[in-house]
Protein backbone atom coordinates (compact mmCIF):
# COMPACT_ATOMS: atom_id res chain seq x y z
CA UNK A 1 0.00 0.00 0.00
CA UNK A 2 1.22 3.51 -1.01
CA UNK A 3 0.78 5.76 2.48
CA UNK A 4 0.61 9.46 2.04
CA UNK A 5 1.31 11.81 4.78
CA UNK A 6 -1.08 15.50 4.88
CA UNK A 7 -0.51 18.92 6.93
CA UNK A 8 -4.40 19.02 7.38
CA UNK A 9 -5.71 21.97 9.59
CA UNK A 10 -2.36 22.42 11.68
CA UNK A 11 0.27 23.83 9.03
CA UNK A 12 -0.16 27.35 10.12
CA UNK A 13 -0.40 26.60 13.49
CA UNK A 14 3.19 25.21 13.85
CA UNK A 15 4.75 27.99 11.62
CA UNK A 16 7.93 28.93 11.90
CA UNK A 17 8.66 24.96 11.89
CA UNK A 18 6.60 24.52 8.81
CA UNK A 19 8.13 27.39 6.68
CA UNK A 20 10.97 24.85 6.17
CA UNK A 21 9.81 21.59 6.49
CA UNK A 22 5.77 19.68 6.70
CA UNK A 23 4.30 18.78 9.40
CA UNK A 24 5.62 14.99 9.08
CA UNK A 25 9.00 15.97 9.38
CA UNK A 26 8.82 17.81 13.35
CA UNK A 27 10.32 16.02 15.88
CA UNK A 28 8.40 15.25 19.43
CA UNK A 29 10.08 12.05 21.19
CA UNK A 30 13.16 10.57 19.52
CA UNK A 31 11.48 10.47 16.26
CA UNK A 32 10.44 12.23 13.71
CA UNK A 33 6.06 12.19 12.80
CA UNK A 34 7.11 10.39 9.69
CA UNK A 35 9.43 8.16 11.17
CA UNK A 36 7.22 6.76 13.81
CA UNK A 37 4.80 5.57 11.12
CA UNK A 38 7.32 4.50 8.76
CA UNK A 39 8.51 2.22 12.12
CA UNK A 40 5.09 0.81 12.51
CA UNK A 41 3.97 0.97 8.77
CA UNK A 42 6.66 -1.41 8.14
CA UNK A 43 7.12 1.16 4.54
CA UNK A 44 7.87 5.08 3.56
CA UNK A 45 5.84 7.39 3.29
CA UNK A 46 5.83 10.88 0.56
CA UNK A 47 3.94 14.11 1.54
CA UNK A 48 1.18 16.45 0.13
CA UNK A 49 2.38 20.19 1.43
CA UNK A 50 2.81 23.09 -0.03
CA UNK A 51 3.70 23.87 -3.53
CA UNK A 52 7.07 24.98 -2.88
CA UNK A 53 8.29 22.37 -0.55
CA UNK A 54 7.16 19.84 -2.83
CA UNK A 55 10.61 19.29 -4.51
CA UNK A 56 12.07 18.24 -1.26
CA UNK A 57 9.14 16.51 0.23
CA UNK A 58 7.73 14.99 -3.35
CA UNK A 59 4.39 13.49 -2.89
CA UNK A 60 3.82 9.68 -5.33
CA UNK A 61 0.47 8.96 -5.56
CA UNK A 62 -0.26 5.51 -7.15
CA UNK A 63 -3.69 3.64 -7.87
CA UNK A 64 -4.62 2.66 -4.76
CA UNK A 65 -3.20 5.22 -1.64
CA UNK A 66 -4.15 5.69 1.84
CA UNK A 67 -4.08 9.27 3.11
CA UNK A 68 -2.77 9.84 6.93
CA UNK A 69 -3.05 13.32 8.52
CA UNK A 70 0.30 14.00 10.28
CA UNK A 71 -1.13 15.88 13.35
CA UNK A 72 -1.41 12.56 14.94
CA UNK A 73 1.35 10.48 16.42
CA UNK A 74 1.10 6.44 15.25
CA UNK A 75 0.45 3.89 17.81
CA UNK A 76 0.37 0.32 17.40
CA UNK A 77 -3.75 -0.15 16.96
CA UNK A 78 -3.88 3.44 14.89
CA UNK A 79 -1.14 1.48 12.82
CA UNK A 80 -3.15 -1.51 12.47
CA UNK A 81 -6.51 0.09 11.45
CA UNK A 82 -5.12 2.38 9.30
CA UNK A 83 -3.15 -0.44 7.60
CA UNK A 84 -6.46 -2.95 7.40
CA UNK A 85 -8.31 0.46 5.32
CA UNK A 86 -10.59 -0.36 2.77
CA UNK A 87 -11.93 1.62 -0.51
CA UNK A 88 -14.51 4.00 0.97
CA UNK A 89 -13.45 3.97 4.43
CA UNK A 90 -12.11 6.46 6.64
CA UNK A 91 -10.90 6.52 10.79
CA UNK A 92 -12.34 9.58 12.27
CA UNK A 93 -11.62 11.22 15.81
CA UNK A 94 -13.93 14.23 16.44
CA UNK A 95 -14.38 16.04 13.47
CA UNK A 96 -10.38 15.05 12.32
CA UNK A 97 -10.25 12.44 9.18
CA UNK A 98 -7.20 10.22 10.62
CA UNK A 99 -6.68 8.39 7.53
CA UNK A 100 -8.72 7.52 4.56
CA UNK A 101 -8.38 5.47 1.48
CA UNK A 102 -8.22 7.23 -2.07
CA UNK A 103 -8.09 5.72 -5.35
CA UNK A 104 -6.55 7.51 -8.41
CA UNK A 105 -9.74 7.48 -10.17
CA UNK A 106 -11.66 9.05 -7.69
CA UNK A 107 -12.27 12.74 -9.37
CA UNK A 108 -12.79 14.12 -5.66
CA UNK A 109 -13.33 12.63 -1.81
CA UNK A 110 -16.89 13.01 -0.78
CA UNK A 111 -16.80 11.40 2.72
CA UNK A 112 -20.48 11.05 2.45
CA UNK A 113 -19.83 8.11 1.04
CA UNK A 114 -17.58 7.03 3.26
CA UNK A 115 -17.88 4.42 6.04
CA UNK A 116 -16.44 6.07 8.63
CA UNK A 117 -14.96 4.33 11.73
CA UNK A 118 -14.25 6.03 14.89
CA UNK A 119 -10.64 5.90 17.08
CA UNK A 120 -12.07 6.24 20.38
CA UNK A 121 -8.20 5.79 22.03
CA UNK A 122 -5.77 8.01 23.88
CA UNK A 123 -3.50 9.76 21.02
CA UNK A 124 -1.07 12.47 20.84
CA UNK A 125 -1.42 15.02 18.89
CA UNK A 126 0.79 18.15 17.81
CA UNK A 127 -1.23 20.92 16.98
CA UNK A 128 0.55 24.08 18.09
CA UNK A 129 4.07 24.74 18.22
CA UNK A 130 4.01 24.32 22.21
CA UNK A 131 2.92 20.85 22.22
CA UNK A 132 6.17 19.82 20.62
CA UNK A 133 7.80 20.37 24.35
CA UNK A 134 5.09 20.04 26.59
CA UNK A 135 3.94 16.68 24.66
CA UNK A 136 7.19 15.58 24.69
CA UNK A 137 7.47 13.35 27.63
CA UNK A 138 4.72 11.30 26.41
CA UNK A 139 6.30 11.37 22.97
CA UNK A 140 9.70 9.78 24.02
CA UNK A 141 8.48 7.47 26.34
CA UNK A 142 6.19 5.59 23.61
CA UNK A 143 9.56 5.80 20.90
CA UNK A 144 11.82 4.31 23.57
CA UNK A 145 9.74 1.55 23.75
CA UNK A 146 9.24 1.31 20.49
CA UNK A 147 12.86 1.62 19.28
CA UNK A 148 13.81 -0.71 21.87
CA UNK A 149 11.42 -3.33 22.25
CA UNK A 150 13.77 -7.08 21.68
CA UNK A 151 17.00 -4.97 21.80
CA UNK A 152 20.16 -5.50 23.56
CA UNK A 153 21.85 -2.03 24.81
CA UNK A 154 25.78 -1.69 24.78
CA UNK A 155 26.42 -1.94 28.40
CA UNK A 156 26.57 1.13 31.03
CA UNK A 157 30.54 1.84 31.24
CA UNK A 158 31.70 1.39 35.00
CA UNK A 159 32.75 4.81 35.61
CA UNK A 160 28.94 5.93 34.94
CA UNK A 161 26.84 6.86 37.86
CA UNK A 162 23.31 5.51 37.35
CA UNK A 163 20.36 5.15 38.69
CA UNK A 164 17.48 2.69 36.96
CA UNK A 165 19.66 1.25 34.27
CA UNK A 166 16.99 -0.63 33.09
CA UNK A 167 15.28 2.16 31.71
CA UNK A 168 18.84 2.98 29.85
CA UNK A 169 19.16 2.11 26.25
CA UNK A 170 22.69 3.02 24.71
CA UNK A 171 23.35 2.65 20.21
CA UNK A 172 26.72 1.12 18.97
CA UNK A 173 29.54 4.03 19.15
CA UNK A 174 28.39 5.73 22.12
CA UNK A 175 31.09 7.19 24.69
CA UNK A 176 30.03 8.64 28.02
CA UNK A 177 32.38 8.55 30.75
CA UNK A 178 32.12 9.91 34.01
CA UNK A 179 28.37 11.12 34.29
CA UNK A 180 25.32 10.89 36.17
CA UNK A 181 21.77 9.12 34.68
CA UNK A 182 19.43 9.34 36.50
CA UNK A 183 16.56 7.17 34.80
CA UNK A 184 14.58 6.81 37.42
CA UNK A 185 12.39 9.37 36.10
CA UNK A 186 11.68 8.14 32.40
CA UNK A 187 13.89 6.28 30.00
CA UNK A 188 17.33 7.80 28.65
CA UNK A 189 17.75 6.86 25.11
CA UNK A 190 21.85 7.58 23.63
CA UNK A 191 21.76 7.31 20.46
CA UNK A 192 24.47 6.01 17.67
CA UNK A 193 27.86 7.79 17.62
CA UNK A 194 26.97 10.36 20.28
CA UNK A 195 29.47 11.71 23.23
CA UNK A 196 27.99 12.71 26.91
CA UNK A 197 31.81 14.55 28.10
CA UNK A 198 32.83 14.23 31.86
CA UNK A 199 30.29 15.85 34.80
CA UNK A 200 27.38 16.42 32.43
CA UNK A 201 23.85 15.37 34.76
CA UNK A 202 21.17 14.19 32.53
CA UNK A 203 17.44 13.07 34.37
CA UNK A 204 14.91 11.34 31.97
CA UNK A 205 13.13 11.25 30.33
CA UNK A 206 16.23 12.07 27.56
CA UNK A 207 17.15 11.52 23.95
CA UNK A 208 20.63 12.22 22.28
CA UNK A 209 19.78 11.25 18.64
CA UNK A 210 23.12 10.02 16.19
CA UNK A 211 26.31 11.76 16.10
CA UNK A 212 25.28 14.72 18.72
CA UNK A 213 27.02 15.79 21.69
CA UNK A 214 26.76 16.92 25.76
CA UNK A 215 29.31 19.01 26.43
CA UNK A 216 31.13 18.98 30.19
CA UNK A 217 29.34 19.45 33.38
CA UNK A 218 26.17 20.04 31.54
CA UNK A 219 22.53 20.03 33.44
CA UNK A 220 19.51 18.57 31.55
CA UNK A 221 16.51 17.77 32.74
CA UNK A 222 13.74 15.56 31.16
CA UNK A 223 12.02 15.82 28.88
CA UNK A 224 14.48 16.69 26.95
CA UNK A 225 15.49 15.77 23.25
CA UNK A 226 18.50 16.42 21.15
CA UNK A 227 17.84 15.68 17.33
CA UNK A 228 21.04 14.67 15.42
CA UNK A 229 24.45 16.43 15.11
CA UNK A 230 23.64 18.89 17.81
CA UNK A 231 25.53 20.25 20.84
CA UNK A 232 24.19 20.74 23.99
CA UNK A 233 25.80 22.82 27.37
CA UNK A 234 24.77 24.71 30.59
CA UNK A 235 21.52 24.22 31.42
CA UNK A 236 18.40 22.81 29.19
CA UNK A 237 15.23 21.43 30.78
CA UNK A 238 12.09 19.72 28.53
CA UNK A 239 13.06 21.03 25.26
CA UNK A 240 12.85 19.50 21.53
CA UNK A 241 16.24 20.42 19.50
CA UNK A 242 15.08 19.11 15.67
CA UNK A 243 18.83 18.66 14.41
CA UNK A 244 22.13 20.10 13.36
CA UNK A 245 21.38 23.26 16.25
CA UNK A 246 23.85 23.59 18.79
CA UNK A 247 23.56 25.26 22.55
CA UNK A 248 26.93 24.60 23.02
CA UNK A 249 27.57 27.04 26.11
CA UNK A 250 26.59 27.61 29.88
CA UNK A 251 23.12 29.98 29.76
CA UNK A 252 19.85 28.12 30.29
CA UNK A 253 17.37 27.05 27.52
CA UNK A 254 13.67 25.46 29.02
CA UNK A 255 10.40 24.81 27.84
CA UNK A 256 11.49 25.71 24.30
CA UNK A 257 12.01 24.12 20.82
CA UNK A 258 14.55 24.78 18.17
CA UNK A 259 14.80 23.99 14.71
CA UNK A 260 17.41 22.86 12.17
CA UNK A 261 21.11 24.77 11.98
CA UNK A 262 20.06 27.07 15.10
CA UNK A 263 23.05 28.35 16.87
CA UNK A 264 22.63 29.67 20.57
CA UNK A 265 25.67 31.75 21.90
CA UNK A 266 27.46 31.91 25.23
CA UNK A 267 25.26 32.77 28.43
CA UNK A 268 22.26 33.03 26.28
CA UNK A 269 19.31 32.46 28.37
CA UNK A 270 15.24 32.38 28.05
CA UNK A 271 12.66 33.12 30.25
CA UNK A 272 10.19 30.27 30.72
CA UNK A 273 7.99 32.18 33.56
CA UNK A 274 6.32 35.06 33.88
CA UNK A 275 7.20 37.19 37.07
CA UNK A 276 3.67 37.61 37.63
CA UNK A 277 3.29 33.83 37.15
CA UNK A 278 0.57 34.51 34.94
CA UNK A 279 -0.40 32.04 31.77
CA UNK A 280 1.84 32.54 28.46
CA UNK A 281 0.89 33.99 25.37
CA UNK A 282 2.69 33.15 21.71
CA UNK A 283 2.63 34.16 18.86
CA UNK A 284 0.35 33.05 16.39
CA UNK A 285 1.34 33.29 12.73
CA UNK A 286 -2.55 31.86 12.38
CA UNK A 287 -4.16 34.46 13.81
CA UNK A 288 -2.00 37.44 13.35
CA UNK A 289 -1.72 37.79 17.21
CA UNK A 290 -0.92 36.54 20.79
CA UNK A 291 -2.57 33.40 21.13
CA UNK A 292 -3.12 31.51 24.74
CA UNK A 293 -0.84 28.63 25.40
CA UNK A 294 -2.70 27.90 28.73
CA UNK A 295 0.62 26.71 29.83
CA UNK A 296 2.99 28.77 33.12
CA UNK A 297 6.18 27.34 31.65
CA UNK A 298 6.84 28.37 28.12
CA UNK A 299 10.29 29.72 26.65
CA UNK A 300 11.78 30.14 23.10
CA UNK A 301 10.18 29.03 20.11
CA UNK A 302 13.36 29.46 16.95
CA UNK A 303 12.92 28.51 13.58
CA UNK A 304 15.25 27.49 11.16
CA UNK A 305 18.90 28.65 10.43
CA UNK A 306 18.15 31.32 13.33
CA UNK A 307 20.98 32.58 15.52
CA UNK A 308 21.66 34.11 18.47
CA UNK A 309 24.93 35.91 19.71
CA UNK A 310 26.45 35.97 23.34
CA UNK A 311 24.45 36.97 26.53
CA UNK A 312 21.16 36.95 24.87
CA UNK A 313 18.16 37.71 26.91
CA UNK A 314 14.69 35.80 25.55
CA UNK A 315 11.55 36.78 27.44
CA UNK A 316 8.85 34.64 28.34
CA UNK A 317 7.13 33.16 25.28
CA UNK A 318 9.31 34.36 22.53
CA UNK A 319 8.90 33.25 18.78
CA UNK A 320 11.77 33.99 16.57
CA UNK A 321 11.34 32.81 12.60
CA UNK A 322 13.36 31.73 10.05
CA UNK A 323 16.78 32.74 9.51
CA UNK A 324 17.13 35.70 12.40
CA UNK A 325 20.18 36.82 13.58
CA UNK A 326 19.88 38.27 17.10
CA UNK A 327 22.39 40.37 18.91
CA UNK A 328 23.02 43.29 21.75
CA UNK A 329 21.94 43.33 25.58
CA UNK A 330 18.63 44.11 26.40
CA UNK A 331 15.53 41.56 25.73
CA UNK A 332 14.11 41.98 22.13
CA UNK A 333 10.48 42.12 21.91
CA UNK A 334 8.79 38.58 21.85
CA UNK A 335 7.68 38.15 18.52
CA UNK A 336 11.06 38.34 15.61
CA UNK A 337 9.84 37.86 12.26
CA UNK A 338 12.33 35.65 9.51
CA UNK A 339 15.00 37.11 8.27
CA UNK A 340 15.43 39.93 10.72
CA UNK A 341 18.99 41.15 12.12
CA UNK A 342 19.55 43.04 15.22
CA UNK A 343 17.85 42.82 18.70
CA UNK A 344 16.25 45.40 21.50
CA UNK A 345 18.13 48.50 19.84
CA UNK A 346 15.47 47.52 16.16
CA UNK A 347 15.59 45.23 13.87
CA UNK A 348 16.43 45.97 9.71
CA UNK A 349 16.00 43.19 7.09
CA UNK A 350 18.31 40.54 7.32
CA UNK A 351 18.91 40.17 3.57
CA UNK A 352 19.07 36.39 1.72
CA UNK A 353 22.95 37.23 -0.11
CA UNK A 354 23.74 37.42 2.90
CA UNK A 355 21.86 35.07 5.01
CA UNK A 356 22.42 32.38 2.55
CA UNK A 357 26.09 32.67 2.82
CA UNK A 358 25.84 32.41 6.94
CA UNK A 359 23.70 29.06 6.31
CA UNK A 360 26.48 28.02 3.18
CA UNK A 361 28.96 28.19 5.61
CA UNK A 362 27.16 26.56 8.89
CA UNK A 363 25.43 23.62 6.65
CA UNK A 364 29.45 22.56 5.29
CA UNK A 365 30.68 22.24 8.96
CA UNK A 366 28.45 19.31 8.76
CA UNK A 367 29.08 18.47 5.25
CA UNK A 368 26.05 19.15 3.95
CA UNK A 369 25.55 21.52 0.80
CA UNK A 370 23.60 24.47 1.15
CA UNK A 371 22.14 23.56 -2.82
CA UNK A 372 19.73 25.53 -4.91
CA UNK A 373 16.38 23.55 -3.65
CA UNK A 374 17.39 25.11 0.19
CA UNK A 375 17.92 28.24 -1.34
CA UNK A 376 14.48 28.53 -3.20
CA UNK A 377 12.59 27.38 0.10
CA UNK A 378 14.36 30.28 1.78
CA UNK A 379 13.76 32.70 -1.09
CA UNK A 380 9.72 31.77 -0.61
CA UNK A 381 10.29 32.17 3.02
CA UNK A 382 12.05 35.34 2.59
CA UNK A 383 8.76 36.85 0.43
CA UNK A 384 6.06 35.18 2.84
CA UNK A 385 7.22 37.08 5.90
CA UNK A 386 7.59 39.98 4.56
CA UNK A 387 4.57 41.66 6.07
CA UNK A 388 5.87 40.65 9.71
CA UNK A 389 9.03 42.74 8.86
CA UNK A 390 9.51 46.59 8.96
CA UNK A 391 11.40 47.25 5.48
Amino acid sequence: MNYILFDGRVRNALLPFTFTRPVADIRVGILTIREKWEKLLGTTTTTVTEEYLSEKFPMVEMEENIMIFAAYLPCEVLAEMVMNLEPKQAIVSGDDIIAFYSQESQAEIDFDEYELIEYTDQCITIEHTWDIFAKNDAALREDFELLTEGRKSQPIPKSVNVLSPENIFIEEGAKLEFVTLNASTGPIYIGKDTEIMEGAMIRGPFALCEGSQVKLGAKVYGATTVGPHSRIGGEVNNSVIFGYSNKGHDGFLGNSVLGEWCNIGADSNNSNLKNNYEGVKLWSYETGGFEKTGLQFCGLIMGDHSKCGINTMFNTGTVVGVSANIFGSGFPRNFIPSFSWGGAAGFTTYVTKKAFETARIAMSRRNIEFDQQESAILEQVFEETKKWRKE
